[in-house]
């Protein structure tokens, strides 16, 4: 069983007597994209996330490889025999990459939480109940 909350009059005026100027209408298109962007940096993070951790997989079982033989680099679509040393070095610099990368998005993402939160708060101070930007 669905129950409704009835709005007191001041709630209900306080949702139908805000006109949306274009000021208002493009602080929300704002939020809108900057929330899409956002979502889209939050996968590539993840992404990176999980290529840290493989490559500090790889790591270890590399210290456990004999440093005579040598060991399958995967460099794009192809695989290179590399003497260890070497493939522990490409390791290492992608390992580097990958920290700095994931730094990047987490600063821009950051800053983009900020925005929005700046927006949200103009935004439901101006049209209380009357808009939703969760989600």
């Amino acid at each position: 069983m669905l129950s409704r909350r009835v709005l007191s009059k001041e709630e209900e005026s306080e949702t139908t007597d805000n006109e949306v100027t274009k000021e208002d209408q493009d602080k929300i298109n704002s939020f809108s994209r900057i929330h899409n962007r956002s979502k889209l940096i939050e996968d590539d993070l993840e992404t990176k996330k999980k290529e840290k951790e493989d490559l500090e997989e790889i790591t270890t079982e590399l210290e456990l490889a004999d440093e005579d033989e040598p060991v399958q680099y995967k460099v794009g679509d192809t695989f290179y025999a590399v003497p260890l040393a070497r493939a522990q070095k490409l390791l290492a610099t992608s390992s580097t990459e990958i920290d700095e990368d994931v730094t990047k998005l987490e600063d821009e993402l950051s800053a983009m939480k900020e925005e929005m939160d700046g927006l949200k708060a103009h935004l439901y101070a101006r049209f209380g109940r009357g808009i939703n930007l969760e989600g």
